[in-house]
Protein backbone atom coordinates (compact mmCIF):
# COMPACT_ATOMS: atom_id res chain seq x y z
CA UNK A 1 0.00 0.00 0.00
CA UNK A 2 1.38 3.43 -0.87
CA UNK A 3 1.90 6.22 1.60
CA UNK A 4 -0.95 8.20 0.10
CA UNK A 5 -3.71 5.87 0.93
CA UNK A 6 -2.55 6.41 4.78
CA UNK A 7 -2.21 9.82 4.32
CA UNK A 8 -5.98 10.62 2.89
CA UNK A 9 -7.94 9.05 5.98
CA UNK A 10 -5.50 11.69 7.70
CA UNK A 11 -5.83 14.67 5.71
CA UNK A 12 -9.65 13.92 6.18
CA UNK A 13 -9.89 13.99 9.60
CA UNK A 14 -8.19 17.34 9.56
CA UNK A 15 -10.19 19.11 7.17
CA UNK A 16 -13.19 17.80 9.62
CA UNK A 17 -11.62 18.82 12.66
CA UNK A 18 -11.05 22.08 11.00
CA UNK A 19 -14.49 22.69 10.00
CA UNK A 20 -15.75 21.20 13.45
CA UNK A 21 -13.63 24.40 15.54
CA UNK A 22 -14.16 27.03 12.77
CA UNK A 23 -18.32 26.51 12.30
CA UNK A 24 -19.55 26.38 15.61
CA UNK A 25 -22.35 28.77 15.22
CA UNK A 26 -25.12 26.07 14.15
CA UNK A 27 -25.23 22.66 15.73
CA UNK A 28 -26.03 20.71 12.33
CA UNK A 29 -22.37 21.47 10.71
CA UNK A 30 -21.01 20.92 13.95
CA UNK A 31 -22.99 17.33 13.81
CA UNK A 32 -22.23 16.79 10.08
CA UNK A 33 -18.28 17.85 10.78
CA UNK A 34 -18.58 15.45 13.40
CA UNK A 35 -19.59 12.71 11.13
CA UNK A 36 -17.19 13.34 8.80
CA UNK A 37 -14.91 12.84 11.46
CA UNK A 38 -16.04 9.40 12.28
CA UNK A 39 -16.13 8.59 8.34
CA UNK A 40 -12.12 9.45 8.32
CA UNK A 41 -11.62 7.44 11.03
CA UNK A 42 -13.55 4.44 10.15
CA UNK A 43 -12.07 4.52 6.71
CA UNK A 44 -8.31 4.59 8.20
CA UNK A 45 -9.54 1.71 10.24
CA UNK A 46 -10.85 -0.02 7.33
CA UNK A 47 -7.04 0.81 5.67
CA UNK A 48 -5.58 -0.49 8.62
CA UNK A 49 -7.16 -3.77 9.23
CA UNK A 50 -6.89 -4.37 5.45
CA UNK A 51 -3.16 -4.19 5.72
CA UNK A 52 -2.55 -6.15 8.01
CA UNK A 53 -5.32 -8.64 7.07
CA UNK A 54 -7.54 -9.04 10.62
CA UNK A 55 -10.76 -9.74 11.06
CA UNK A 56 -13.46 -6.77 10.28
CA UNK A 57 -15.80 -7.33 13.55
CA UNK A 58 -13.89 -4.45 15.02
CA UNK A 59 -14.70 -2.34 12.10
CA UNK A 60 -18.43 -3.29 12.32
CA UNK A 61 -18.61 -2.28 15.86
CA UNK A 62 -17.28 0.98 15.24
CA UNK A 63 -19.45 1.57 13.05
CA UNK A 64 -22.60 0.17 15.05
CA UNK A 65 -21.04 3.13 17.78
CA UNK A 66 -20.70 5.70 15.25
CA UNK A 67 -24.61 5.14 13.41
CA UNK A 68 -26.13 5.45 17.75
CA UNK A 69 -23.70 8.65 17.86
CA UNK A 70 -25.33 9.96 14.88
CA UNK A 71 -28.53 8.98 15.81
CA UNK A 72 -28.33 10.86 19.59
CA UNK A 73 -27.06 13.82 17.77
CA UNK A 74 -29.91 14.08 15.82
CA UNK A 75 -32.34 13.68 18.93
CA UNK A 76 -30.31 16.56 20.34
CA UNK A 77 -30.73 18.74 17.32
CA UNK A 78 -35.17 18.13 16.73
CA UNK A 79 -35.16 19.01 20.82
CA UNK A 80 -33.32 22.16 20.33
CA UNK A 81 -35.06 23.07 17.47
CA UNK A 82 -38.74 22.18 18.94
CA UNK A 83 -37.81 24.67 22.06
CA UNK A 84 -35.71 26.93 20.38
CA UNK A 85 -37.05 27.80 17.42
CA UNK A 86 -33.42 27.06 15.66
CA UNK A 87 -30.29 25.33 16.25
CA UNK A 88 -28.11 28.53 16.83
CA UNK A 89 -25.60 27.93 19.90
CA UNK A 90 -26.39 31.63 20.79
CA UNK A 91 -30.07 31.61 20.84
CA UNK A 92 -30.14 29.53 23.99
CA UNK A 93 -28.24 30.08 27.70
CA UNK A 94 -26.63 27.62 30.09
CA UNK A 95 -27.47 28.95 32.99
CA UNK A 96 -31.10 28.40 32.49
Amino acid sequence: MSVVNFLFPLLMYFIGVTVFCFKCKHLLLMLLSLEFVVLSLYFGLYLCIMFYCYEYYFGMVFLTMSVCEGALGLAVLVSMIRSYGNDYFQSFSILW
